[in-house]
C-alpha cells in the first residue's frame, strides 16, 4: 500500500467549484472519448447517507488500455476499464477504482475542500488512515510540469487571464496572493498486493493520479468563464447532456473492440510478466 496527500489550489471559492468540478469532469470525460477511449457512466442518482447526508453516487467504468505502460498492456485484455465509484457529499467525496481482471488492485481517495492555500495539516483526522504514514504533496496548477500529450495553450495558467471574473494570469508565488483561494485535499491509497510488482505498479499508479489531478484542476479555472453563470440545475443538466454523448461514443467503440479482444483464456499472465 502506498499513500499520499495531494493538496490542490485554485483561485476559486469552494462553493464555486460545486459547480466547475461537475463541468470539468463532464467536459474532461466526454473530450478523452474523442480517442476512442473514455469514460461510460453506468449509474448517476441522488444518494443519502446516514452519516454524510445528501450526496449523489456515480458508477462509471473508465477504459484506458491506451494509457498503460508497454510492460502492463502485454498483460491485460484489448477491453481493459477501471471501475469507478464515487459518493459526493459535497464539499466531501469518497472515490473508489477498482477492476475486475486485477482482483488485488484498488485506488481509494478521500477529498475534503477547503477556502485555504493548503495549509490544514490535520484535515484528515477523522480518517482510517489518519496514522498511517503519509507523503504531502502540493501540486501547482499553473507551474508543475504536465505531459505534453495533455499540453494546451489556452490552459497554460500562466498567461490564461478570465475576463468573467478577472482572475489570473497566475504568477510565480501566486498562492501566498491570491484571493480568493480554495484548496482540494486529496487522500489517496494504492494498493496492488502482488508479489514482485507491487512496488512499481503502485509508484506507477500515482503518478498517473497525479497527471490526471492537476490537468483537471487546471482545467476547471481554464473553463471558469464557461460555467462560472451555471446553478447546480444548470450544470447537471449539462453533466446530463455530456454523458449522454460520451456514452454513445465509449460503447461504439468498445463493441468494435470487442470482436478482436481474446478471451482470458488466450492471456497467459504469468509467463508474460516473468519474461
Amino acid at each position: 500500500m502506498l499513500l499520499k496527500e495531494y493538496r490542490i489550489c485554485m483561485p476559486l471559492t469552494v462553493e464555486e467549484y460545486r459547480i466547475g468540478q461537475l463541468y470539468m469532469i463532464s467536459k474532461h470525460s466526454h473530450e478523452q472519448s474523442d480517442r476512442g477511449e473514455g469514460v461510460e457512466v453506468v449509474q448517476n442518482e441522488p444518494f443519502e447517507d446516514p452519516a454524510h447526508g445528501q450526496g449523489q453516487f456515480t458508477e462509471k467504468r473508465v477504459y484506458l488500455n491506451s494509457k498503460l505502460p508497454s510492460w502492463a498492456r502485454a498483460v491485460v485484455p484489448n477491453i481493459f476499464y477501471v471501475t469507478e465509484k464515487a459518493w459526493n457529499y459535497y464539499p466531501y467525496t469518497i472515490t473508489e477504482y477498482t477492476c475486475s481482471f486485477l482482483p488485488k488492485f484498488s485506488i481509494h481517495i478521500e477529498t475534503k475542500y477547503e477556502d485555504n492555500k493548503g495549509s490544514n495539516d490535520n484535515i484528515f483526522s477523522d480518517s482510517e488512515n489518519k496514522d498511517q504514514e503519509r507523503e504531502v504533496c502540493f501540486v501547482d496548477i499553473a507551474y508543475d510540469e504536465i505531459p505534453e500529450r495533455y499540453y494546451k495553450e489556452s490552459e497554460d495558467l500562466r498567461y490564461f487571464k478570465s475576463e468573467k471574473t478577472s482572475r489570473g494570469m497566475l504568477q510565480e508565488g501566486w498562492r501566498d496572493t491570491q484571493e480568493p483561494i480554495m484548496c482540494s485535499y486529496k487522500l489517496v491509497t494504492v494498493k496492488f498486493e502482488v508479489w514482485g510488482l507491487q512496488t512499481r505498479v503502485e509508484q506507477f499508479v500515482h503518478k498517473v493520479v497525479r497527471d490526471v489531478l492537476l490537468l483537471g484542476h487546471r482545467q476547471a479555472f481554464a473553463w471558469v468563464d464557461e460555467w462560472i453563470d451555471m446553478n447546480l440545475d444548470d450544470v447537471r443538466e449539462y453533466e446530463k447532456s455530456m454523458q449522454e454523448q460520451t456514452n454513445i461514443k465509449v460503447c461504439h467503440e468498445q463493441r468494435e473492440r470487442s470482436t478482436n479482444s481474446p478471451s482470458l483464456d488466450d492471456i497467459e499472465i504469468h509467463d508474460k510478466v516473468s519474461t
